[in-house]
């Protein structure tokens, strides 16, 4: 066993962790931060994606003690300081952008990423970008315009599926 101490949503936190204990299951388990789903353990569904350094990463293939000092960011941390749906949330609840939500966090987190790195991205780019989260609930439809919207672009010209 060894600590592992990494600043998660802004708070510097730590726990003991196994070499083996996985990113996914340290946020879960260890730190009580359960939006982060896991939905496949093999790195192919993104339900587990969280930043780590502002990268998106999924978390079940990363071992949380190799992550020592590291900026973590879960769904939890995009709220708003007061506790209301962040920017992307809310154009995720706006446009629909989740049935089950099993893939939100993920979604969300992938979507936070994407801006961050392309503010103003294209329909085509947003779909690149989400290949590696999988929804088996809306058609992805209504998660591009999330994004869409997310971004300040108007939503109103995407192609139907």
């Amino acid at each position: 066993m060894s600590k592992v101490t990494m600043v998660v949503n802004g708070r510097k936190m730590g726990a003991e962790v196994e070499g083996r204990t996985l990113l996914s299951s340290f946020l879960r388990e260890g730190l009580e931060l359960t939006g982060t789903h896991v939905g496949c353990d093999t790195s192919q569904c993104g339900a587990c994606v969280v930043l780590v350094n502002g990268q998106a990463v999924k978390s079940c293939t990363a071992f949380a003690a190799d992550l020592e000092g590291a900026e973590v960011t879960t769904v939890e941390g995009m709220a708003n300081p007061d506790g209301s749906l962040g920017r992307i949330q809310q154009a995720f609840q706006d446009y629909h952008g989740l049935q089950c939500g099993y893939c939100t966090p993920g979604m969300v987190m992938s979507t936070a990423a994407l801006l961050a790195e392309n503010p103003k991205p294209t329909e085509e780019e947003v779909r690149h970008y989400l290949e590696g989260n999988i929804c088996r609930c809306t058609g992805y439809q209504n998660i591009v315009r999330a994004v869409m919207a997310a971004s300040g672009q108007d939503t109103g010209a995407l192609a139907a599926e």
